[in-house]
């Protein structure tokens, strides 16, 4: 493959999330998270916000809605369970009983046959009482089996779906060892062909279900003639040789069981590859990415049980002769948290939407809802926990379970800081590719003047300060066309700050995490404007009941992501910024050569 002169060489960076993207888009993306790296707003994807239920389905799912959160009312105790260290029996029947565990197997294979944005409702439900049964749940059929769902042959989903839709079975996903974790491509199982078999070996740590899965999707090397390539594999406990170890004992998520898990000389029938030999990578990360969306529903569930506690606290707490919801330092808390949870929901039901009406290229959209949504259940929650105060810390309110289960989720399914690279790098190359064509252009101007032009002038309008052609007039509610007029300020800044980055550090900007997660903060804001704008504006033209409210919560928040994004871009360039950083590997050398604090004790002893 041919290189840009703006970004020479080959481009991969040493991190899980990049390697499936890297090759160069042809076709011109319809992505909005690809295309503000350009500098451009394609709106396909966010306006309008997406209503892709029919009559049916959307009755299908009102009629679940009911009955699910009536049985985490009735019948799920979250404490229990985090007490036991597992799901009780009696809620594994139930949800066996209520199809929990194939909500997206298709009917034939003897599940629910949800779209993804009915999987998310009822995901959402889930969060709002029990993440440890969600994590029970979500490692299973979120990406469990949904390598099978995704990849599998007609025969492999006939033979496993049905039992693992009833719950007969459970699964795991398998990828992460003892040295590899957001590195998944230097893990160290193998499987070695011999005859029609697979004989792998090796071991995966943190495994989700590990202990009480009969069915596995394990990612092993597997030597294709040129070189060691990572390959999927759909094994069974019952071939033999596969053991687990002891449940881990957790900070969070108790109820669900994690546990080691042991491959020894396994017999894989070579019928058990999932995908291709040697496209395990792939396999992995779509299962991961279409997993996603699922996760910020659930924690959008979270937060409006966390906001819920918080109001009902303080409105009937007084203080100082006054109930404290009248005060302003905690109106400020409950309104950024109503914030948060509708950025959150308006994530994750735009990225089902999107799956849903078949959208191929969501990468970048559904890694910014996992960031933002694990890291906005946390602050919720920690903010629920300050409202209430001595009572949030206390294990009777439920909110210090809630927090401990919260923490993995900023880990697991890809870290936040490995997602951060990977929007800011797979949107700095697709702005790299999208370069690149613009530069072949301006070589041969007579063969597209109308190019030339536009491009000329977009720059020239940029160092006058002049508002380039970008707009969202056409499919912003008027009432909103400030908030999309910030929406197009920020995508014109960041492309050009994009553009400026490439120009200066070439191939290198792999190297300069600093700022690469200033970029990614920027494009996480971004899109969080554009969804709430999207969003609001749907409630405005339909007036539901609680439009005005939505209007108010899309406004505040544009308003504060439009300060963050200026302030993040500024920095790229900035003297100040640079020095701070450059600090900041000294003080994290200096840290780590003598293995602690460096500083002398103000005692002096």
């Amino acid at each position: 493959m041919k290189h840009s002169s703006i970004l020479p060489g080959k481009f991969v960076p040493t991190f899980q999330f990049n390697a499936h993207y890297a090759s160069e888009i042809r076709k011109e993306s319809v992505s909005f998270g690809v295309n503000i790296f350009k500098g451009k707003i394609s709106t396909e994807q966010v306006f309008p916000y997406p209503s892709v239920l029919n009559s049916e389905q959307a009755q299908f799912l009102q009629e679940l809605v009911g009955p699910v959160s009536k049985f985490f009312l009735e019948v799920n105790n979250a404490n229990t369970n985090d007490t036991l260290g597992k799901v009780e029996d009696e809620t594994m029947e139930g949800l066996k009983d209520m199809g929990a565990f194939g909500l997206q197997v298709p009917v034939e294979h003897g599940g629910l046959g949800l779209s993804n944005t009915q999987y998310a409702r009822l995901v959402e439900i889930v969060g709002l009482h029990d993440l440890g049964v969600g994590i029970t749940l979500g490692a299973h059929q979120s990406i469990g089996f949904k390598g099978i769902l995704l990849f599998g042959t007609d025969e492999q989903k006939k033979k496993y779906l049905p039992k693992l839709a009833s719950g007969e079975t459970i699964a795991a996903f398998c990828l992460t060892e003892t040295a590899s974790g957001s590195d998944a491509a230097s893990i160290k199982t193998t499987a070695v062909k011999k005859g029609k078999n697979y004989i792998l070996n090796g071991g995966k740590l943190w495994i989700s279900n590990g202990g009480m899965a009969e069915i596995f999707t394990v990612f092993a090397k597997t030597d294709t003639g040129k070189k060691d390539k990572i390959t999927a594999f759909i094994v069974e406990r019952k071939f033999g040789g596969v053991s687990h170890g002891p449940p881990e004992k957790k900070m969070g998520i108790k109820a669900s069981n994690t546990a080691e898990v042991y491959f020894d000389n396994v017999k894989v029938p070579a019928e058990n590859v999932l995908g291709e030999v040697g496209d395990g990578f792939k396999v992995a990360m779509n299962i991961l990415n279409n997993g996603r969306f699922g996760m910020a529903a659930a924690l959008s569930g979270t937060m409006i049980g966390a906001i819920s506690k918080a109001v009902d606290h303080a409105a009937n707490r007084t203080q100082f002769g006054s109930k404290i919801h009248h005060y302003g330092l905690i109106q400020e808390k409950i309104a950024t948290m109503a914030m948060m949870q509708y950025v959150t929901e308006s994530m994750a039901y735009i990225v089902s939407g999107n799956m849903d009406t078949g959208a191929s290229e969501f990468q970048i959209e559904a890694a910014i809802s996992k960031v933002f949504a694990s890291e906005a259940a946390w602050y919720v929650t920690d903010e629920c926990i300050q409202i209430l105060g001595g009572m949030g810390y206390m294990q009777e309110t439920g909110i210090e379970r809630v927090m401990r289960d919260l923490r993995i989720f900023r880990i697991f399914e890809g870290t936040n800081d490995i997602l951060r690279l990977f929007i800011a790098l797979t949107g700095i190359q697709k702005a790299g590719n999208y370069l690149k064509n613009l530069q072949t252009i301006m070589k041969n101007p007579l063969n597209n003047p109308g190019t030339v032009m536009e491009q000329v002038m977009k720059r020239a309008k940029r160092k006058l300060g002049i508002a380039t052609n970008l707009s969202l007039r056409n499919v912003t509610h008027p009432d909103l066309i400030t908030s999309g007029e910030l929406v197009v300020k920020a995508v014109d800044h960041f492309g050009a700050s994009i553009e400026d980055l490439l120009l200066k550090y070439r191939k290198e900007i792999i190297n300069q995490q600093f700022l690469l997660k200033k970029v990614a903060d920027a494009a996480i804001d971004i899109y969080a404007m554009t969804v709430v704008i999207s969003r609001a504006s749907r409630a405005l033209d339909q007036r539901h009941p609680a439009a005005q409210h939505e209007k108010v919560l899309c406004e505040t928040w544009c308003l504060e992501a439009f300060a963050r994004i200026t302030n993040n871009l500024n920095a790229l360039k900035s003297e100040s910024s640079m020095q701070v950083i450059s600090n900041m590997k000294a003080i994290s050398k200096e840290l780590v050569a003598k293995g602690g604090v460096v500083a002398n004790h103000p005692l002096g002893f």
